[in-house]
């Protein structure tokens, strides 16, 4: 089982995104994931850098294997250019470069003002998007005239040895079985083992299943929680909600009806390693192969030293 870090575009500047991949690297985290934002949740949060320009900074200052966590490659920007962009950051990488993908959100992919379409048309753009990636990739000129998307006379010329790895995230039964039939992996962000189970058996296989989880890290699990419920208070927004709600200010209204408790259940607080574990340990009983942790809040510090000393030796093999 791969631990790794989680990198939150939405709350931390460019600096400190980075300052976080050494430190995640010297802790002895296994790999990094990096969301990539448009914009974030919540104004209070504050923060959405160019998750391309971070990941090729990341390059020189970090030698994990990185996932983006995730992009999506349908709206605001077309897949002939993801492609470009991941086939150039996997090079950068050294092949350390997974590409995680899914069909988004209106928060992000709305800015040009076009119609935000319903769930099973984004994971059939998604389904086509990834077909036209994965031909450029392998290094002709593509002619493509699909359904969502038309590529004409486009060719890839920095390239890969070998094509990064696309996962797809997937929260439903429909998103699973499509990552179970054309991903390579499978990504989440909810320990439900029915979805692993899911995607292994509709054709997934033995392919990595990756998950992520948040914390916040405090002195106390009280201040841990203060600290969540003031940055993320958006992660007990049910349901769709979070797939079609298109600005911050939709995700503060309804944020004002999650409670404290809520976001509570929902983070691992405070500075008890034990508590951190059994979070890791629920995921990986659910069947995910790579988890992957993300802090809120100014103490990232201390969630490096917590993990190097006590709950990443927990987990290292006997």
């Amino acid at each position: 089982m791969r631990i790794g870090y989680f990198l939150s575009s939405e709350e931390y500047t460019p600096a400190e995104l980075l300052e976080q991949a050494r430190g995640a690297e010297a802790a002895g985290f296994q790999g990094l994931w990096i969301s990539d934002h448009y914009h974030p949740w919540l104004d209070v949060q504050g923060q959405s850098g160019f998750v391309w320009s971070m990941l090729g900074a990341l390059s020189q200052v970090c030698s994990l294997p990185v996932t983006t966590a995730v992009t999506c490659p349908t709206i605001r920007i077309h897949p002939a250019v993801i492609a470009q962009a991941a086939a150039t950051t996997a090079v950068l990488h050294s092949g350390r470069f997974v590409l995680g993908v899914g069909s988004g959100e209106a928060l992000n992919e709305h800015i040009f003002g076009d119609a935000w379409p319903n769930a099973s048309t984004r994971l059939e753009m998604l389904e086509e998007a990834i077909e036209v990636i994965r031909e450029l990739w392998r290094g002709d000129f593509v002619e493509h005239q699909g359904k969502h998307y038309r590529v004409e006379n486009a060719r890839i010329y920095t390239r890969p040895e070998t094509p990064p790895s696309i996962y797809i995230s997937g929260f439903g039964p429909k998103s699973v079985d499509l990552a179970a039939r054309v991903g390579d992996g499978y990504m989440s962000t909810n320990p439900d083992g029915e979805l692993v189970a899911r995607f292994r058996a509709n054709g997934g296989g033995d392919k990595p299943c990756q998950a992520g989880f948040k914390a916040a890290y405090a002195s106390s699990v009280e201040e841990g929680a203060r600290i969540a419920y003031e940055r993320w208070p958006n992660s007990g927004v049910p349901g769709e909600l979070s797939q079609v709600l298109p600005s911050p200010r939709h995700f503060e209204q309804a944020a004002e009806l999650v409670t404290e408790d809520q976001v509570k259940k929902a983070f691992v607080c405070g500075d008890d390693p034990d508590a951190h574990l059994k979070m890791i340990d629920k995921y990986a009983q659910a069947g995910f192969d790579e988890i992957y942790v993300a802090n809120t809040g100014p103490h990232y510090h201390g969630l490096f030293e917590l993990y190097a000393r006590h709950v990443l030796p927990a987990l290292s093999p006997k």
